[in-house]
């Protein structure tokens, strides 16, 4: 049986680092591709097609999102302590059950943006149903495979320098698949988008059956029961408080995201055909920004450059907020700048986390269970932005295609301002609850015992 403790220079993340380290990357986080390609349509193209494409009405729809998305949140946890009773079996287990998942995704996609003709004809109300339930199902199959590829890549252990190359790798490819995702629709159409989805889901499936295994894990002794094991990460004071700020954060990010293209509509009147420049700019530079912030690891530490990357975000936006009609360059930059600090949203984050499971002893036991509160995080995140943020504004009288200052000034308070206080809200906690309590636990004299490795709890 494998000890969860082994040294870091012999941990499976150790050969994301050093010669031909760029194949054992592109064989695990090739997946991150499709994986992220998908979640464009799905969480940032869907709501503004269903509201344009088909008239649905922003309240409706904000209340189907919100259901859908919900219900698929609630099912990650459990769909978590899955994925580790899989790997406790064998990692071909978890191969087989993401092969079913990704057919599931790819039919499930189509089904969504390409709704029978027998529902669009039969009302609003079918239609609104038809994608509530298809959303529910396809969320989930997204949920299995996302799930059960970031735990694999938690269970390869490693330094913190390790752990961050591992993530960025598959971060890294998944901005290229939502840079490729966000030009597709705009250039070449829906149905090509799809298509090309589904071959690159394919292919990233493909890759990860070649990737670096992880070393088997340590079953539980005790076997507890599956609602205490899937409950057991909450329990944790260290998991508690980096979830805290994981959700605080990505409640900033996912309002902007579910908002932007209304934000490019109306508020700069931008012509349909730059839509994909700014995603596309976005996205690029998040992807180039990594490398820059995976080095800078190395010498802040995965928490203080988080925050750097928390504060570049709110400067951004505060800017962004002055923007108007025909300021078509300005939010260009804008793009790039948020994109650059994205980066940290989405390297850091999970590799603080896999080192939270580590200095807990869980590695290699728990990690679909951590992986799914940490799911459900991030999908509640999302669906508390579609199902609040669009019905808000309706409330307050903004309607898509709007030009009355008044409920574009709406517009722009939901997409640049209260993101920034949820983000500023969210580097207080990231200091109070992370950077200060690690610094005085490296500043106390038991953090220099050698037990201090194993019982630390701090991220």
């Amino acid at each position: 049986m494998t000890p969860t403790n082994t040294a870091p220079g012999h941990e499976p993340a150790a050969q994301f680092m050093g010669a031909g380290a760029w194949r054992r990357g592109l064989s695990y986080g090739l997946l991150g591709m499709p994986l992220a390609f998908v979640a464009l349509p799905l969480y940032v193209i869907l709501p503004n097609h269903y509201a344009t494409a088909f008239g649905a009405p922003l309240a409706l729809l904000g209340l189907v999102l919100l259901g859908a998305r919900l219900v698929d949140a609630v099912l990650d946890p459990w769909i978590g302590r899955w994925s580790d009773r899989l790997f406790t079996r064998s990692h071909r287990d978890i191969l087989g059950i993401s092969a079913l998942a990704a057919v599931v995704l790819a039919l499930g996609l189509w089904g969504l943006l390409f709704p029978p003709s027998a529902v669009q004809g039969a009302g609003m109300a079918t239609l609104l149903s038809w994608a509530g339930v298809l959303m529910a199902i396809t969320y989930t199959a997204y949920s299995v495979m996302s799930v059960a590829h970031q735990s694999w890549g938690a269970r390869l252990g490693g330094t913190e320098a390790q752990r961050s190359r591992v993530v960025a790798w598959r971060e890294a490819l998944a901005l290229l698949g939502v840079l490729i995702a966000a030009v597709l629709p705009g250039t070449l159409g829906l149905g090509a988008t799809v298509g090309s989805f589904a071959v690159l889901l394919a292919l990233g499936w493909w890759a990860w059956t070649r990737a670096v295994i992880p070393r088997p894990g340590a079953a539980a002794v005790d076997r507890p029961a599956a609602t205490t094991a899937s409950l057991q990460p909450l329990r944790q004071p260290a998991f508690q408080r980096l979830l805290a700020v994981f959700v605080i954060n990505g409640t900033a990010s996912a309002i902007p995201a579910t908002l932007v293209l209304f934000f490019v509509q109306d508020r700069l009147q931008a012509a349909s055909s730059v839509e994909p420049a700014f995603l596309a700019t976005y996205f690029l530079c998040a992807a180039l920004s990594i490398p820059l912030w995976v080095r800078l690891v190395s010498r802040f530490g995965l928490a203080r450059t988080w925050l750097a990357g928390m504060g570049l975000s709110v400067a951004v936006f505060i800017w962004a907020a002055t923007l108007g009609a025909g300021d078509i360059a300005a939010f260009l930059i804008v793009c790039a700048l948020s994109g650059v600090a994205l980066g940290t949203d989405l390297a850091l984050p999970s590799a603080m986390l896999a080192g939270v499971i580590g200095r807990l002893g869980e590695r290699g036991q728990r990690e679909g269970a951590y992986f799914g509160w940490w799911s459900f995080a991030a999908k509640l995140n999302l669906a508390l932005a579609a199902g609040l943020a669009l019905p808000l504004l309706a409330w307050f009288g903004y309607t898509p295609g709007a030009r009355d200052p008044a409920a574009l000034l709406t517009l722009t308070i939901a997409y640049c301002l209260l993101p920034c206080a949820l983000k500023l809200l969210a580097g207080t906690a990231l200091y109070a609850l992370v950077i200060r309590p690690e610094n005085r636990s490296a500043e106390s004299p038991a953090a220099a015992h050698p037990a201090a490795a194993v019982t630390r709890t701090l991220p």
